[in-house]
């Protein structure tokens, strides 16, 4: 998953100027996007008499860009991204094999911040700092490749990131920065609606799956005598379909410092009455919270990348339940030109099931990223 973090950089402060109505040069369209393949070598324990597959080819190409953007004669910037997804979307059950727009939105920015619109990810996820990513085209937190099979019982989460609203349609506001400082706001009023639907006709039935979701995020990025610091938090709260469900929420933290090539990152997230991985409402009294914590360290210079980095994943549930996945990975990566990685990906994952079970998988790949 790339991410891009309206964290690392200051929001455009071209302002609103008063002035007459006249003619802008045409939206700049351009087309970019990252794929990445490896080639892996897998050591997965069976399950029974159920075996797995010794070497794999990965291949992901989550997000091609299309993106509209020009400044208009006022000095405010506005544009549209759709951004195509030609594999599985790790988060999403059922995707497998298909082509499809995962974000399409329009924006707006200024001196009075950046207003978005559509469906694109939150606040909470966009202003985000977690571990940092070595591997070309993946990571530990939030990985686009990850060799080990789930079978808990509510579903290994393996991000910090907010996750509740994901893609669907929402309105979202980032200030301006301020000494370092910027807030954002999001709300999604239905997680159901991604995307475009055909003239806008008809509303949806109450009920059918987490609504009104209010997202809150504040994150902090500055420099201090060649020390590079980012800090992040955020809420995030809905109205479950559940009748006996509170309602669902989350929350993390983030954080990243760099200096001298080294970046040291790491995030903490917990949720309750959310479970299956991702955004699923679960009823309070089954007491269901996940909690999700990550660090990692990288190293940069000239053309090569190398790091370590640990997720852990815990599951907790009323009546004592407990399931737990830790994750390691090590490798690094070597920049051939223009956009073109390579490099190493060696992944170990522990599961520890309710009841005593436990399973591991290990894995080695060569990768090979291009970002165009």
């Amino acid at each position: 998953m790339k991410k891009t973090l309206l964290g690392t950089t200051a929001l455009v402060t071209a302002g609103l100027i008063a002035g007459p109505a006249l003619a802008s040069d045409p939206l700049k369209v351009t087309v970019g996007g990252t794929v990445t393949a490896g080639f892996y070598v897998i050591d997965h324990d069976d399950f029974g008499a159920t075996t797995f597959n010794d070497t794999a080819v990965k291949l992901v190409a989550r997000n091609i860009d299309i993106n509209a953007e020009g400044t208009l004669d006022n000095g405010m910037v506005a544009g549209v991204l759709a951004t195509l997804s030609l594999t599985d979307d790790w988060n999403v059950f059922g995707q497998q094999n298909d082509a499809r727009f995962r974000e399409l939105f329009a924006y707006l920015e200024g001196g009075f911040g950046r207003f978005e619109i559509g469906g694109t990810d939150g606040a909470a996820f966009k202003m985000h700092y977690t571990s940092p990513w070595f591997v070309p085209g993946n990571g530990v937190d939030s990985p686009n490749i990850l060799n080990v099979n789930d079978t808990s019982y509510y579903g290994f989460r393996h991000s910090t990131f907010s996750l509740m609203a994901a893609d669907a349609n929402k309105v979202t506001y980032f200030t301006p920065r301020f000494a370092g400082f910027q807030l954002g706001l999001s709300f999604t009023p239905e997680t159901t609606y991604n995307g475009p639907t055909a003239n806008g006709l008809g509303v949806v039935t109450n009920n059918t799956s987490i609504e009104d979701v209010f997202e809150v995020a504040l994150n902090y990025a500055g420099s201090f005598g060649g020390v590079d610091l980012g800090l992040s938090g955020f809420y995030v709260t809905g109205d479950s379909p559940i009748a006996a469900s509170s309602s669902p929420e989350e929350w993390g933290f983030g954080a990243n410092v760099g200096f001298g090539g080294f970046t040291i990152g790491g995030a903490w997230y917990q949720s309750e009455d959310l479970g299956f991985g991702v955004s699923v409402p679960l009823p309070a009294t089954l007491g269901v919270e996940q909690e999700v914590w990550t660090l990692g360290v990288s190293y940069a210079t000239g053309p090569w990348t190398v790091g370590l980095a640990y997720l852990q994943n815990e599951n907790s549930a009323a009546g004592g339940f407990s399931e737990e996945a830790k994750t390691w990975q090590a490798g690094g990566g070597y920049n051939l030109g223009s956009g073109v990685d390579i490099g190493l990906d060696l992944q170990m994952t522990d599961v520890e099931l309710f009841g005593g079970a436990e399973y591991d998988a290990k894995s080695a790949g060569l990768v090979l990223s291009v970002s165009f």
